[in-house]
């Protein structure tokens, strides 16, 4: 069965499905059906299927021009019934794995696509994960389904493999990043391999699917952890009076032993505020503490306030409270020159100004309109006077905001980002950093 499936990869015969069309999920597709294979999106959301079978793209990392030539083709659809599984030779499950209110493992998307595919299930089809999770999600939770109804390495072929993706990377994307594939047995693993070397550059193996369950983990936890480290100079250096950005641009000087991290308002986004979590989870079921995951976790997460503070400090220099003010937040995506609003620490601070009373407005060119946690509200036009403002907040650095105009007109500047340095604002007496 492993070489039959094989074969049918090789010459491009293999019917593909992805369960979950979203930022994982399309550009994989695409990918996919870029390199000749029939694949179809398999989504609950009508509004998705829709747009992707009229040819139209829903994220910006991927164009309209690239996905309508596909579904002109039939090479590329889409759908919200599960019966296409039935006829998938490999089924790629790219669904959100979020965390509940108690920051613990929201594992229902997963179940829900494994059950799926269960109910759909025949010999000769290959299952891979790419959604983030801890480690032994895989082994623990997928296999003993699938199981059920075949043998795994044999009749069925399971694999784990950590999706990538960076919105709004335009030197990295799903072809050019490396892959990282773990399979259930070494069959599973050649299964995957096949697969994947057809629109992946570059594959990396590793022995199992708890080593690729924990590859992703340790990128992400990387990341989080110096984040949050940087986060803490930055308060360090607010209450000592030195300029954080400018220590860390003088000693990002030294050729080695040293990588550049930078502070910000908190974290955001679909990995890094999640990610090590999963593995703190893991590590509390087996009475080990993951001290450095949840040290970095108490830091990022409490920045949201630290930025609110810094606001207050603003207002209080033209002799204002909070309370009645107009404040506007320049940028509400997680990151800059995107409109992913994912576990933006936007909200938190919007929030938290307006239950203090501020009447609070925000600008962003990649944000038409807002409805999160609470916020239903629409984007200032950027060509709005910054000077009807008692206070201006910069939570993401997007290249297109007019930083000179907001200089000229502000009356006070809450930069998060470092934005206005090259603009002249470094020592701008309107202007407090973080």
């Amino acid at each position: 069965m492993q070489y039959q499936l094989i074969e049918k990869i090789e010459s491009k015969k293999a019917r593909i499905v992805v369960v979950g069309i979203g930022y994982v999920g399309l550009p994989l597709v695409v990918e996919f059906a870029r390199a000749g294979y029939r694949v179809t999106g398999y989504d609950r959301d009508p509004e998705k299927v829709r747009l992707l079978n009229s040819g139209e793209s829903y994220i910006g990392d991927i164009s309209s021009a690239e996905v309508g030539p596909l579904v002109e083709a039939r090479l590329l659809d889409a759908t919200t019934n599960a019966d296409v599984l039935s006829d998938a030779d490999a089924v790629i499950v790219c669904v959100p794995t979020p965390l509940n209110k108690t920051k613990e493992p929201d594992m229902r998307f997963i179940v829900s696509a494994t059950d799926d595919i269960v109910a759909h299930q025949h010999a000769g089809m290959l299952v891979v994960l790419e959604s983030t999770t801890y480690p032994g999600t895989t082994r623990e939770l997928v296999c003993p389904r699938l199981s059920e109804s075949g043998t795994v390495g044999k009749d069925i072929f399971v694999a784990f493999s950590p999706e990538r993706v960076d919105p709004g990377n335009t030197r990295f994307g799903t072809r050019n990043t490396p892959k990282v594939i773990g399979g259930r047995t070494p069959g599973c693993l050649s299964v995957a391999r096949a697969l994947y070397t057809k629109v992946i550059d570059s594959v990396v193996a590793v022995s199992s699917t708890d080593a690729a369950e924990m590859v992703k983990l340790l990128e992400n936890t990387f990341r989080a952890v110096n984040i949050g480290l940087v986060n803490e100079f930055a308060v360090m250096c607010h209450h000592l009076g030195v300029d954080v950005w400018e220590v860390i641009r003088a000693a990002a000087s030294k050729p080695f032993g040293f990588m550049p991290f930078f502070p910000g308002p908190g974290l955001g986004g679909h990995c890094i505020p999640i990610d090590p979590l999963y593995l703190s989870w893991r590590l509390r079921s087996l009475n080990v503490q993951a001290q450095f995951i949840e040290l970095a976790d108490a830091i990022n997460s409490a920045m949201p306030m630290h930025v609110v503070g810094r606001v207050v400090e603003a207002l209080n220099r033209g002799r204002k409270a909070v309370n009645g003010s107009r404040i506007l937040i320049a940028g509400v995506a997680y990151k800059a020159n995107v409109g992913d609003v994912r576990e933006s620490p936007a909200f938190e601070i919007m929030r938290e100004l307006r239950r203090m009373g501020g009447d609070v407005e925000f600008m962003d060119p990649h944000v038409r309109a807002i409805d999160e946690q609470g916020l239903q509200m629409r984007s200032v036009d950027t060509a709005t006077s910054f000077a009807q403002y008692d206070a201006v907040v910069i939570v993401t650095h997007h290249a297109s905001l007019d930083y000179r105009r907001m200089l000229d007109e502000s009356r006070v500047i809450v930069d998060t980002r470092d934005a206005l340095r090259e603009h002249g604002g470094a020592n701008c007496t309107n202007v407090l950093k973080l």
